[in-house]
């Protein structure tokens, strides 16, 4: 009897961290589903995957949107079968000192951070709950510990995914699924050169999104009994 295929699902696949542990998961022997609001990126990273010979399928989505998002599981499910792992990734980064800050921002960051984590687990956990196993992946940021000078939104928001989190684990960890938080610190991503913050510290002294999927791959490779729910990962010469 052959062991059946493993599946993760990964939001925010199309570039960075998301990107990087798609690819991780997908030469770990997964088959990966994959979602991003870029149609024209998202097709690259399922072409990428499908170059190396990993099973791949996917969408674009608004993972804050309940109805993309179960077309999406749905479209995951019937090509790949339901997501063993499930990567919460998608986010986004709107920094601004508080006086700058519109509400339009704080809406976009807490529907992109923290709303897509309550759709996309919801459409995923009650099947991994059912089968009695499951890992929830949850990427926040070193930053939901620590605030800075115009980080009020993306700040808060991070520290929702930590509360989000932890709670989850309380619900779920009898029902033979596990969730962890992953938290990074300074990452050489497109999200940091999009909003010039790369001036604080070198990018060569920077995290490589290659090195957060790796940690998660570390994470996946325990053994049920063992259970890391929370993982810092930061520059090691900040």
């Amino acid at each position: 009897m052959t062991t059946p295929q493993r599946v993760a699902l990964v939001t925010g696949a199309s570039a960075g961290i998301g990107r990087a542990t798609a690819l991780a998961l997908g030469r770990a022997g997964y088959s990966v589903g994959v979602c991003a609001r870029r149609p024209g990126p998202l097709a690259d990273v399922i072409a990428e995957l499908r170059a190396e010979g990993i099973d791949a399928a996917g969408q674009p989505c608004d993972v804050s949107d309940p109805d993309g998002v179960r077309a999406l599981v749905d479209h995951v499910e019937s090509r790949l079968g339901p997501a063993d792992v499930l990567v919460n990734n998608a986010g986004v980064g709107i920094l601004k000192p508080f006086s700058e800050l519109t509400l339009e921002d704080w809406d976009t960051t807490f529907a992109s951070n923290v709303r897509s984590l309550f759709v996309v687990t919801q459409a995923v956990l009650s099947g991994m709950r059912q089968r009695q196993r499951g890992f929830v992946i949850n990427v926040s940021s070193l930053a939901g510990r620590n605030g800075f000078k115009g980080g009020t939104a993306y700040a808060a928001s991070k520290h929702a995914v930590l509360g989000f989190s932890s709670s989850l684990l309380a619900e779920v960890r009898h029902d033979g699924v596990r969730v962890l938080t992953v938290c990074p610190g300074s990452v050489d991503t497109d999200l940091r050169r999009d909003q010039h913050l790369l001036g604080e510290m070198p990018p060569e002294r920077m995290l490589r999104s290659e090195d957060v999927a790796a940690v998660i791959i570390d994470a996946l490779s325990l053994p049920d009994r063992a259970l890391v729910s929370e993982l810092d990962i930061r520059p090691a010469a900040p």
